[in-house]
């Protein structure tokens, strides 16, 4: 089975005015639905993402990681931020000789006083750690095949 997913990763709340509105997007719904369809046949998954939510990333690699099938996916344009999430899910991972992958540590925006600024700041720490797991044992692994 293909897919191919584009536009900005979202949480499945938001998804809903991307598809109102026409706009592509990739969400852990439009997955989980896509994956059951696949229903433990291989698939090929091409992504071309500028990023987005990194949970709603965190969600669809774990759905990912967790089929049964075998996951393919090429990155044919960009995987950037939250993307190169879902990128590193693959047992397989292809990239055109023009695509890139971009990897940054997680940003946000808040208001608030010291407290809220010291909370915001530990949060970040812990997305940065989490989301270095699978990008440094797919970096492990390509050093190994090179």
């Amino acid at each position: 089975m293909k897919m191919r997913l584009t536009g900005d990763v979202v949480d499945n709340d938001t998804a809903f005015f991307y598809d109102f509105f026409g706009m592509n997007c990739i969400s852990p719904n439009a997955i989980n639905e896509q994956l059951d369809k696949a229903n433990g046949e291989d698939i090929d998954v091409s992504i071309n993402s500028n990023g987005g939510d990194v949970f709603a990333a965190s969600e669809i690699y774990t759905e990912l990681k967790q089929y049964t099938g075998n996951v393919t996916i090429s990155v044919t344009g960009i995987a950037a931020s939250a993307a190169s999430v879902i990128s590193m899910a693959a047992d397989t991972l292809k990239m055109s000789p023009t695509a890139q992958i971009m990897i940054h540590n997680a940003s946000s925006s808040v208001q608030g006083d010291t407290r809220d600024m010291a909370h915001e700041s530990q949060v970040l720490n812990n997305v940065n750690e989490s989301m270095l797991t699978p990008t440094l044992t797919r970096l492990v692994w390509l050093n190994k095949i090179c």
